[in-house]
């Protein structure tokens, strides 16, 4: 059980490179699971023990419900507090490259035990974003610790007012989103979530 609050934090770069930052607290959440089923062989499929699938937390349907949950937002359009009233706006993609960056930087937080846009070694999530080979007009992103599912982490970026201006703008086009379980025991928080968003440069 996370004894800490979660914690969700944003960051955007649109194309005039002018940074925003904030973060907040969400409610606190309690994590587990695990299995004891004997692995399959590695070349036969095996449907009732299915081979982990790495930057999901071992979620169902994770790519489908997080797209599904930000575009119902996004076509909707939604009030973010104090960062204003959003129009109805276009649907994003999923996007590998900016998966590749939300991924390898939930990874990095989760064994080094840290919550921070920028990881240890100085990197930003726009360099992070860069080094993933997404050539970027727009990026931003939006990060989260502790919440165990999809809907958890959705709505604690939807009731922070930067994180859903992150969620509603019309910069962004494109979204890739990780999340990878706490390395130790001693850990923070149990689940560490990253998403990126952005548009391509032309």
């Amino acid at each position: 059980m996370d004894v800490h609050a979660n914690k969700p934090a944003h960051r955007q770069f649109p194309t005039s490179m002018i940074a925003a930052a904030l973060l907040a607290l969400g409610l606190g959440a309690c994590g587990g699971g695990g299995s004891d089923a004997p692995a399959a062989d590695p070349g036969t499929p095996n449907p009732t023990n299915p081979p982990l699938v790495a930057g999901t937390c071992d979620l169902p349907n994770f790519k489908q419900e997080l797209l599904d949950r930000i575009n119902a937002l996004r076509a909707s359009g939604a009030s973010c507090g104090s960062s204003g009233n959003f129009p109805a706006v276009p649907a994003v993609v999923w996007n590998d490259k900016l998966t590749a960056a939300a991924d390898g930087h939930a990874q990095d937080m989760a064994a080094k035990n840290y919550f921070s846009h920028d990881s240890q070694d100085g990197r930003s999530f726009s360099t992070r974003i860069t080094n993933a080979g997404y050539t970027w007009a727009a990026a931003g992103e939006n990060i989260a610790a502790g919440q165990t599912t999809v809907e958890s982490v959705m709505s604690s970026w939807r009731n922070s007012p930067g994180h859903c201006a992150n969620l509603m703008s019309a910069n962004f086009v494109d979204v890739g989103v990780a999340c990878r379980p706490a390395a130790s025991a001693s850990n923070t928080y149990s689940k560490y979530w990253v998403m990126d968003l952005g548009k391509a440069a032309r």
